[in-house]
């Protein structure tokens, strides 16, 4: 991913409203993320702790997508993230909600993706992060096919949300 600006993502939200997204609180260490490293941008709000956001380069263009977490944790033993498909013991992967774009989402409808609850799947993909003994699953797949397959996994979220 390209490094962005706070102008950048705060434009590019498509599912809150323009006040939202310019209160919303960005990464606090925005100049020091690996950008070459990332397919996305994705942090947890250090206020509101059940928020979350992502922006996703699609079609030469920033798209960014706020996410509700549950109040209530499940207590899931063992969970696999639906994009990168690795696998976290405990809270490791939580179910992240998004309103969907437009009147859809102002209506309350979601979509809904168990992903890495620190939202660090590409650093899990490239072995920069590790969430433990067993937590990436021993694949055939290069670490390119691998950012492939998380990026159509990423795609086809935004597609549900209408983006």
């Amino acid at each position: 991913m390209r490094a962005v600006t706070e102008r950048d993502i705060r434009k590019s939200f498509v599912n809150c409203s323009q006040g939202e997204a310019k209160r919303l609180s960005l990464p606090r260490d925005l100049d020091r993320m690996p950008w070459e490293d990332l397919d996305f941008l994705g942090w947890r709000d250090h206020t509101a702790h059940e928020r979350a956001y992502m922006v996703v380069e699609r079609d030469d263009r920033l798209v960014g997508v706020a996410l509700r977490l549950p109040t209530v944790r499940t207590g899931l033993r063992k969970s696999v993230c639906s994009v990168c498909l690795t696998t976290h013991r405990g809270q490791g992967v939580t179910l992240m909600a998004a309103p969907k774009a437009g009147r859809a989402g102002r209506e309350g409808n979601t979509v809904g993706l168990l992903m890495c609850a620190d939202l660090a799947c590409s650093l899990y993909i490239r072995g920069k992060r590790s969430s433990g003994p067993g937590g990436r699953f021993e694949e055939d797949l290069t670490v390119e096919e691998q950012i492939e397959r998380a990026s159509a996994n990423l795609a086809g979220f935004l597609d549900r949300l209408s983006v």
